[in-house]
């Protein structure tokens, strides 16, 4: 006869993603932010050939790069969230690193770890400014 906890041990496990600092889990915060590739070069460092690569992106507009994504996670021992770049390796492993710069564009619906490049210094400034008075802080002349 079965043991009911026997039939449970099926269930998926959490995944195997660990501090590269502490080695302790690390718990996402984020969702998986996929990253496509828009150019050969792209799909050719990940060991594509460089007639197939310049084929398919002459072909899609965009690559989906399978296995690899960034997303947020909080680690108990720095007390921080930090984004990672996750590249699965096999079925229960991940390499992690932290998130590069130039991935931000490769990887759709992100929002920019720098904030949005389209916003001036002076809003980004004033956005932070805990002592707004909307109207109240300009001097008028009259």
């Amino acid at each position: 006869m079965q043991r009911r906890c026997d039939r449970n041990r099926k269930r998926s496990k959490r995944r195997a993603i660990y501090c590269p600092i502490h080695g302790c889990y690390l718990d996402s915060v984020s969702q998986k932010y996929r990253i496509f590739a828009d150019q050969a070069s792209q799909l050719q460092q990940r060991g594509m050939s460089r007639r197939s690569a310049l084929m398919l992106v002459a072909n899609q507009t965009a690559v989906l790069i399978e296995g690899e994504w960034l997303e947020a996670f909080w680690c108990e021992q720095c007390q921080q969230t930090k984004w990672y770049y996750v590249r699965k390796s096999d079925e229960r492993t991940y390499d992690i690193s932290l998130a590069p710069p130039e991935l931000w564009q490769q990887a759709t619906g992100v929002i920019h770890s720098e904030g949005n490049p389209s916003v001036s210094e002076f809003t980004r400034r004033s956005a932070r400014d805990l002592s707004y008075q909307g109207l109240n802080g300009f001097q008028f002349v009259t």
